[in-house]
């Protein structure tokens, strides 16, 4: 089972995660989200437990655990959607359409740039 921690400190590591969940059963992995540039917890991290009732003991006994000053947000994992917000393209809608601008004032010959 995937289980996700938030609101983990920054100072927290691997193998503190690792350590306080191997309590309730076999740990597979444990994952801590960085940046990609400054290599800075993002603050959460994903824990993966062999056992699925092991895990829901670890979730219901780890969640607003104080951990280095800050309580832990413990659940479940959703699973990851392809529903992203921000940038990137729109899909070819709202094309660029007239912004007005760039023209010349000034007789070039008939031409306009």
């Amino acid at each position: 089972m995937n289980i996700f921690v938030g609101n983990l400190a920054k100072e927290a590591d691997e193998l503190e995660l690792e350590n306080l969940f191997k309590k309730y059963g076999e740990v597979r992995s444990v994952k801590i989200i960085r940046d990609m540039f400054s290599s800075e917890s993002k603050g959460f991290a994903f824990v993966e437990m062999k056992d699925k009732t092991a895990a829901q003991t670890a979730i219901n006994e780890l969640n607003t655990y104080d951990l280095k000053g800050k309580k832990l947000v413990v659940n479940e994992a959703r699973p990851k959607t392809d529903n992203r917000r921000g940038g990137g393209s729109r899909g070819g809608r709202g094309g660029g359409g007239n912004r007005g601008g760039g023209g010349f004032n000034g007789n070039r010959g008939g031409k306009r740039w």
